[in-house]
């Protein structure tokens, strides 16, 4: 094993066009993506003495210069085990989630039941079983924004600090479009309109909740804005509908459709809590995070538009209500 410092490796004639991360995969199988990342963003590893990315393609001859670090035992760089605490399911609850990554960002397919953060009595939640994964992602990933713990769907993590800033401005900016998918009570008139209700929170026997502001409360309201469409209807009992929220508030979607007479089937919160029971319906929250574009941190010019599928019990519901949630492409409901 080499004691130097930094060694210098030739590409080979028949590596002639192999990406970056392609080669090293080869060479040095212990070395992961994520830390791979880091060590080209810091320049240890170059080629002709130039900084590269992971994608760029080499060129027979070329020399790429390799820090010692690489070569050192597995157990000496960045582990790959389960930190303690995390399981392999959990870890593997994760990996199931990802939708899209690179090596900024992260966006999540988040399932019915699983808090984003902690509060009381909540233990396990994907911002802990994310903070235990540092190991896979290169850095402790950051949260961009929330879902509740009953919604599902696309969830946007950061994974590193920059990421998390340069993110939280395009939400800030409401340069990020978001769609939601519902199932809510009776048939919205007009089909298509826009919601546009100041709202204060206030606690209940169910928790904390949200409701519209009265006069003389603006000093604590939150102004929130929802654009809603019917997509399709079970006659005049429950709508599919498609939500767009402007702004982002605690239960925003939730409380705008309840104060419209559609609350969400399965919301207990909002006054939905038994519709359409005698149908067979699942009574969990039917409120899903269909779709999210918005414009990459790092690369001008580039978008990431992720779309997430249906929860099993959405999708349940869909088919004993005869609704096609194949009816849309995703790319026409943006």
């Amino acid at each position: 094993m080499s004691t130097a410092p930094v060694e210098t490796i030739k590409v080979k004639r028949d590596e002639d066009g192999l990406r970056v991360d392609r080669w090293f995969r080869i060479h040095f199988p212990d070395v992961g993506y994520t830390y791979l990342q880091k060590l080209l963003r810091s320049g240890q590893v170059r080629v002709n003495s130039k900084r590269v990315q992971a994608n760029d393609r080499l060129e027979s001859g070329q020399e790429i210069r390799v820090p010692a670090v690489v070569r050192q035992p597995p157990k000496s760089l960045p582990s790959v085990k389960p930190p303690m605490g995390l399981s392999k399911g959990d870890r593997d609850l994760i990996e199931g989630m990802i939708l899209y990554e690179d090596e900024h960002v992260l966006v999540l397919n988040k399932p019915f039941g699983l808090a984003v953060q902690g509060g009381t009595g909540t233990r396990r939640h994907i911002d802990g079983l994310l903070a235990g994964m540092a190991d896979r992602f290169g850095d402790r990933p950051r949260l961009v924004h929330r879902l509740d713990r009953d919604t599902t769907g696309v969830l946007l993590v950061a994974k590193h600090r920059d990421a998390a800033a340069k993110l939280g401005r395009v939400f800030q900016t409401r340069s990020a479009a978001k769609t939601y998918w519902a199932l809510v009570k009776g048939v919205p008139k007009p089909p298509q309109g826009k919601i546009a209700a100041a709202l204060v929170k206030a606690s209940g026997p169910d928790g904390d909740r949200v409701r519209k502001a009265e006069p003389g409360e603006q000093d604590k309201a939150m102004h929130a804005t929802t654009h809603y469409s019917v997509i399709d209807r079970v006659a005049h009992k429950a709508a599919w509908v498609s939500l767009k929220p402007v702004t982002g508030r605690q239960h925003q979607l939730r409380a705008h459709m309840a104060l419209i007479g559609h609350p969400i089937v399965g919301d207990n919160k909002y006054g939905a809590a038994d519709v359409l029971a005698d149908s067979g319906i699942d009574t969990k929250l039917h409120l899903h995070a269909r779709r999210l574009i918005l414009p990459h941190p790092f690369q001008a010019g580039k978008k990431i538009d992720v779309t997430a599928d249906l929860p099993p019990h959405m999708l349940k519901s869909w088919e004993l209500l005869g609704l096609d949630s194949d009816r849309f492409d995703a790319k026409e409901d943006g």
